[in-house]
């Protein structure tokens, strides 16, 4: 007579937890049709659904950043070869508790022959006697493990364990696929089941929120579900949002004119030494969502138009920054950005070089090239002595001050002045020797 009422009282206790699980939970795709994003493993043809079509007992290592499916893809993998699944996380488990599951996965593939998917949860925490432990296993296949990391696999999973497993790379989610989550999730029966509506600058100001993550989007869905919900509301507006998830909109538009006008807001602060104005707009473009790369490369470009030499140094501060935001990623691609902004915005300022080339291109342009003077002529090749090719050269490490007094310009521009440096930083020492070497190269004749 007990079993009845337990039996219900469990089905009822399931019930409940199913309703109080988080949005992205209720949402977790059942079929890798439901799975968005990730095309590349997941296309007719493509490695993971030949892997799931054809019910191999082959493991896995999902490597990508948070929210891109991992966790999903190990609970469908699961689903559709309707193996035990079996899920442990590196943050509490340890060497015991994998042998535990080693051990059933053994009893049951040998009394009814059910395989087990183990699913390990940042399985870069685990120290390498932990990941050791799996290795057997893993060869004899009494696990199919599926072991989800957001840390280069190649130097945070011992090789022994990387070479019994494919390793499969996720991408961050597009817009495009974090949309389409957020639709189903807005009309779908597991979730909002047409509760409510999103305005589209909600919409908005959640792809920009998720930053390729779906389950950090559905989050915030659900948040402002929630406080929509509390005001008795049916829309779910970019307001409501921002007062349930504490983060405001950020008013820019990637294609449009916001884009252009805070990216000369910026350049427009370094050039005038706001360093915090400058900062401001670098966050703005940050938290819009704006490609760290096109931030790196307008700071490049400042670094030599607005500095030049008056602190060389600041266009080796802008290269780096691009090199460490293409080496690292987003979101710890702010740092060194950030680094560089200071560094622009407070550096002492010069265009003299960005005026120097454009002059000089002006001139060319306006066929004001002329020839080489003989004395710098290609003397190499043979017969070149006889078209007095390099005739008259003086080789200016022979001369005591390294500056030997003999034309270089063509006659078309002899005297022109392009370079004018200014008495700004470093600039101000290049000036005076910039003097000196004009003079002697004159013979003293200005």
């Amino acid at each position: 007579m007990t079993d009845g009422p337990a039996s219900l009282f469990d089905a009822a206790a399931e019930d409940a937890a199913a309703a109080a699980a988080p949005l992205a939970v209720k949402m977790r795709p059942r079929t890798l049709d439901e799975v968005v994003g990730q095309e590349h493993l997941l296309a007719p043809g493509a490695p993971l659904r030949r892997l799931v079509e054809s019910d191999a007992a082959m493991s896995l290592i999902l490597y990508g950043p948070p929210g891109t499916g991992k966790t999903t893809i190990a609970y469908v993998v699961s689903l559709a070869t309707s193996r035990r699944f079996v899920q442990l996380s590196a943050l509490n488990a340890g060497v015991k508790d994998v042998r535990a599951v080693i051990e059933q996965a053994r009893r049951d593939l040998g009394m009814n022959g059910t395989r087990t998917v183990l699913f390990i949860d940042e399985v870069h925490r685990f120290s390498k006697t932990q990941q050791d432990s799996l290795l057997g296993a893993v060869e004899d296949r009494v696990v199919s493990l599926i072991a989800a990391t957001t840390e280069n696999p190649f130097f945070s999973i011992v090789s022994p364990l990387l070479s019994r497993s494919l390793l499969l790379s996720l991408q961050p989610l597009t817009d495009e696929a974090i949309g389409e989550l957020l639709d189903r999730t807005l009309t779908d029966e597991r979730g909002l089941f047409g509760e409510f509506a999103l305005t589209g600058e909600a919409r908005a100001h959640l792809l920009r929120i998720a930053d390729g993550d779906a389950r950090r989007a559905l989050t915030a869905l659900e948040a402002g579900a929630g406080a929509a919900r509390a005001q008795s509301a049916t829309e779910i507006g970019v307001e409501t949002l921002e007062s349930a998830v504490d983060r405001a909109a950020v008013r820019y538009d990637r294609d449009g004119d916001q884009h252009y006008d805070v990216t000369s807001a910026l350049i427009k602060s370094i050039r005038g030494s706001d360093v915090d104005a400058a900062l401001h707009y670098l966050a703005r473009m940050v938290e819009a969502g704006e490609d760290p790369r096109f931030i790196a490369r307008r700071l490049v470009i400042s670094a030599s138009e607005d500095i030049g030499m008056a602190d060389p140094t600041a266009l080796l501060t802008a290269v780096a920054a691009a090199e460490a935001v293409a080496f690292i990623g987003m979101p710890e691609g702010r740092i060194p950005l950030a680094q560089a902004v200071v560094h622009l915005a407070l550096a002492p300022k010069s265009n003299a070089a960005y005026v120097a080339i454009n002059e000089a291109l002006e001139d060319v342009r306006r066929g004001l090239a002329g020839t080489v003077p003989a004395a710098l002529r290609d003397a190499s090749y043979q017969g070149a002595r006889r078209l007095e090719h390099g005739s008259g050269y003086v080789y200016p490490h022979d001369v005591p001050d390294g500056v030997a007094a003999q034309q270089y310009a063509p006659d078309t521009v002899v005297g022109k002045a392009y370079y004018r440096p200014t008495a700004h930083g470093a600039e101000r020492a290049l000036g005076q020797r910039l003097e000196r070497i004009r003079e002697i190269l004159t013979g003293g004749k200005g």
